[in-house]
């Protein structure tokens, strides 16, 4: 896998999968990059060839495939927050909640097997590096997967606008949490949103009718730490 973009690159040096060789133009190379493995300068052009974008910054690197982590074990500690997305196809959208769930102390975050984005390059590039640290995990059925988080005590909340949904201030958040998040346009799954809980939901006092999967995330963890009384 080729890494572009400072950050990504950046944290994958700081980060648990082998970097194996590192390119940066004259003007990007640093000194924390001549600290990994054998820098070679070359210009933009080059870059761009080997990572397919021109995002890159002036900085690639080449890493080991991502490590996916143990779904179940994202569960271990008793006030463990967990993510879900249900079907989250943009990648750009996966990075920017791994981002949020990153820096907001999440355990990890869980996605399906099956239509679904994973971790690429460009997932890399959206969550500034933050894949590099947070556990993402597989699982081949989702809502199943969230059965099986109930039965270890884990609270299930799934997102959602309809009319049943109870205002996300109204849980109290105690203990292990599960946050499930429904994909692009259509939002969860019948038998995901089944899976929960609760059903809860953000205000809508303008126009649109939805916010953005990762703007969603990052609103409802933050909300769901000020209600533990748990500031990052």
């Amino acid at each position: 896998m080729i890494l572009y973009g400072r950050n990504p690159v950046r944290e994958a040096l700081r980060g648990r999968r082998p970097v194996r060789r590192l390119w940066a133009t004259e003007a990007a190379a640093s000194e924390e990059l001549s600290r990994g493995p054998s820098l070679r300068r070359t210009g933009a052009e080059e870059l761009e060839r080997l990572c397919g974008s021109a995002e890159h910054q002036g900085v690639c690197a080449e890493v080991d495939p991502y490590p996916y982590a143990d779904a179940g074990g994202l569960l271990d500690a008793e006030n463990a927050l967990v993510v879900c997305l249900d079907e989250v196809q943009d990648p750009h959208n996966l990075g920017a909640v791994c981002r949020v769930a990153e820096s907001a102390g999440a355990a990890g975050v869980v996605i399906p097997e099956r239509r679904s984005a994973e971790v690429t390059p460009a997932v890399c590039k959206a969550s500034a590096g933050a894949v590099e640290h947070l556990p993402v995990a597989r699982v081949g059925n989702l809502a199943s997967w969230l059965v099986s988080a109930k039965d270890r005590g884990a609270w299930v909340y799934g997102a959602d606008r309809s009319a049943e949904a109870l205002p996300y201030e109204r849980p109290d958040y105690a203990g292990r949490v599960v946050l499930v998040l429904g994909s692009e346009g259509r939002g969860l799954r019948p038998r995901v949103a089944s899976a929960c809980d609760e059903l809860v939901c953000l205000p809508q006092r303008g126009r649109l009718g939805s916010l953005n999967v990762s703007t969603a995330a990052a609103a409802l963890l933050y909300g769901i730490l000020h209600f533990r009384g748990d500031p990052p």
